[in-house]
């Protein structure tokens, strides 16, 4: 078992901070303030290989280990957790899920401009009424012959207006249950796919989050992936490996969120010393640095299983409760410890604070993760 990073990760690791602090470090107030889309940042993103980063290079990716991806998470989510979960969504979720379950057809379509930055994707499972409860979908994609007709409606779709590629999970036949979801492959711009308006979001207001609304779309028989009946484990298994990718951007938080609260520690003078010195503050970040680092154990680990090929249903589950348990810990303790500057947006921290809290509730609430686990146990 070695800890060490390779060469190549901790290249990886560096060009990712170097691109933070350079490109997204400069923005990051004003467009949580206005909720702007980090559009060019995004392009340069696409630049540095970030958004296909594990894809194999025959389909434009950098065929990196999840590890590197990992790392590239984490230093990214550090300075914005926006740009983090564009960047999580389009390779654990949308790229991932393509490379691994689609045709070759498929594949050359669409995956190629995905890996490579060209367009972003989006994956859409959450409905008004079936969020934990996957299987209770309510869009339908009726059989047609040649074609499927998408009715119904996707909420909280991060991406949702600026991507070109969406995977839909629909309900093919009610009767099948779980057995009767399907995974499709939709392109914006198609006749009776309109998108709502942009939420105003608590958080990750940078991220591009939308209602998506199908109203008989005809999605040809080809752009299905894999059998009939196959979307609800699709759906279940990307899930799986997009765990680490939120895991990832929690940890990148509560790593941001430390470092300023330990710089901040060591600046700030009460009572004639740098409040460091106070025993209540040093322990508040003795305790932050250790879950941060069980937190990223816990993420290398389910890496480390997912490039062995192993299943990560299990590890993965741990990683994300832990991570966004630690995140949201660590960003509260980091506003306690800035005090009033803490509460005001020019100090960074009240923003992750706002940020973190959303690592506990996508791709799997905290309640699941614990059911995921807690069933893992008698296995």
């Amino acid at each position: 078992m070695d800890f060490k990073l390779t060469e190549e990760q901790i290249m990886i690791q560096q060009a990712a901070r170097d691109f933070a602090q350079t490109e997204l470090l400069p923005g990051v107030i004003e467009r949580d303030e206005h909720s702007i889309f980090p559009t060019e940042q995004v392009k340069k993103m696409a630049e540095l290989g970030f958004l296909g980063m594990m894809v194999d290079p025959k389909y434009g990716g950098a065929g990196l280990d999840s590890i590197s991806y990992v790392l590239a998470m984490e230093e990214i989510a550090k300075i914005d957790a926006s740009a983090a979960v564009i960047m999580s969504v389009n390779n654990s979720l949308v790229c991932a899920g393509i490379e691994k379950y689609c045709s070759e057809e498929q594949k050359q379509k669409y995956l190629v401009p995905l890996a490579k930055g060209e367009v972003i994707g989006a994956f859409c499972l959450s409905e008004p009424e079936a969020g934990s409860d996957a299987t209770s979908q309510k869009t339908t994609a009726i059989d047609k012959g040649d074609y499927y007709l998408l009715n119904g409606t996707k909420n909280w779709i991060t991406n949702g207006g600026t991507a070109s590629t969406y995977i839909v999970i629909a309900q093919t036949d009610v009767e099948k249950g779980h057995k009767g979801i399907n995974a499709f492959l939709v392109e914006k711009g198609w006749e009776g796919f309109s998108i709502g308006p942009k939420e105003k979001k608590m958080g990750i207001r940078g991220s591009d989050t939308h209602s998506l609304m199908f109203s008989d779309v005809k999605v040809p028989k080809e752009n299905r992936i894999g059998a009939d009946g196959f979307g609800f484990n699709f759906a279940m298994a990307v899930l799986n490996g997009g765990r680490i990718g939120i895991a990832s951007q929690a940890l990148g938080i509560a790593q941001g969120a430390y470092e300023l609260a330990l710089k901040y520690a060591q600046e700030r003078v009460a009572f004639k010393k740098p409040i460091m010195q106070h025993q209540a503050i040093a322990f508040k970040l003795a305790d932050m640095h250790v879950q941060i680092t069980a937190a990223r154990m816990l993420c290398f680990k389910a890496a480390s299983e997912k490039d062995n090929g192993e299943d990560i249903s299990h590890s993965g589950a741990m990683a994300k409760l832990f991570a966004s348990e630690t995140a949201m810990n660590t960003t509260i303790e980091a506003v306690q410890i800035h005090g009033g500057n803490g509460y005001v947006t020019e100090y960074h921290v009240e923003r992750m604070m706002r940020d973190a809290k959303i690592t506990q509730i996508y791709e799997g609430t905290s309640e699941i993760q614990r059911i995921v686990i807690s069933r893992g146990l008698t296995k």
